[in-house]
């Protein structure tokens, strides 16, 4: 029975097919609904200002870079993989992005370029590694992690602005979102609005959800993390879709620390610190399981913003030292890996 639910996730009969769907479905709806309950938590007990859209769209805005690196990790888990150098890699694309714009009077187009060429790079090696020479994905990706730290530090050593002024007007562009504005305490209307970051992440979850539900590949994702053999028998390539899920994710962390980089406006060492850890806690809430074989990029999306809003009502409620926001993080996913076992007992039953 557990290979029949395993080989339905690659095609099987319609009747399997459609409980695995409800299963998915199940997880996603359950982050949806708690991510609401918090933000009318929020509203309620947090005062208005969280009723204000631009409060959301504030999360957004400050969410953009990790929502599109927890994409990424979403894909890998849903594999059965998984990729812990994300932060690492969104760090060394902000500085190297820095040091090329202000140091060597660059332009934002090569900048993109040089960051995405980064990500391939991290993607392309650790994907090979994992997925052609079968080393733990664990080990693989910490070792890109202090890799990326170190190489971080070695294109420079000190935290500073950017002041090319190019960058600066793309970093300080907004977009208007029409009929969300707000009136300030001074009696002024104030338009809502979202930086650029914000769209590229939006296009990336559409981008994502369509190709996990409607394309080939999305159903080999699937397969090779439900079951490597049953997906193998089925003449799927696993090796390869595995090296593709990491390329994918490398891609994306890519993107991200450019989103990132557009959002702080500086280059660090200390950039992006932890930013893995809360890319696997946001896809974790989002529904997708460590096992592999069920996830949904809505839910990721849902993830981050659930998190975000956790902390921001930590922060709200005067709770600002670090480790209460560790505690209700730490309480989330206890919950939401409760809530993910007993899925999977209620599969293993059925």
């Amino acid at each position: 029975m557990a290979s029949s639910n395993k080989t339905s996730k690659a095609g099987g009969g319609l009747g399997d097919r459609m409980k695995n769907m409800t299963d998915t479905n199940l997880l996603l709806t359950i982050t949806i609904v708690v991510f609401f309950a918090m933000y009318i938590g929020a509203i309620v007990f947090q005062g208005k200002g969280f009723l204000k859209p631009q409060t959301f769209f504030n999360i957004l805005n400050a969410q953009a870079a990790l929502i599109i690196t927890a994409c990424g990790m979403s894909l890998v888990m849903i594999t059965g993989s998984i990729d812990i150098s994300v932060g690492g890699v969104v760090a060394l694309v902000s500085m190297c992005s820095a040091v090329y714009l202000d140091f060597h009077n660059g332009n934002i187009f090569m900048a993109v370029v040089i960051s995405l060429l980064i990500g391939l790079a991290f993607g392309a090696v650790q994907g090979f590694l994992v997925a052609y020479l079968d080393i733990q994905p664990f080990i693989v990706s910490l070792a890109g992690m202090f890799f990326a730290r170190g190489m971080t530090t070695i294109v420079n050593t000190n935290p500073f602005n950017v002041k090319n002024e190019a960058f600066v007007a793309l970093k300080e562009t907004r977009v208007i979102v029409p009929g969300f504005g707000s009136v300030n305490k001074i009696g002024k209307y104030v338009d809502a609005y979202v930086e650029i970051g914000v769209i590229v992440a939006i296009l990336v979850v559409i981008l994502l959800f369509c190709v996990l539900r409607w394309t080939k590949l999305g159903r080999g994702f699937y397969a090779v993390g439900g079951n490597s053999q049953s997906a193998l028998m089925l003449g799927i390539n696993v090796k390869r879709t595995k090296f593709l899920a990491h390329l994918i994710c490398g891609l994306l962390a890519g993107i991200g620390g450019f989103v990132y980089f557009m959002h702080v406006g500086s280059g660090s060492a200390s950039h992006a610190s932890g930013m893995e850890m809360n890319a696997i806690a946001s896809s974790i809430i989002g529904g997708t399981m460590l096992t592999g074989g069920v996830g949904n990029i809505i839910g990721t999306f849902f993830g981050v913003l659930s998190l975000s809003t956790i902390q921001n009502i930590v922060s709200s409620a005067g709770l600002d030292k670090a480790w209460w926001t560790g505690i209700t993080i730490a309480a989330m996913l206890c919950l939401f890996l409760v809530i993910q076992s007993v899925v999977m007992a209620r599969k293993k039953k059925a």
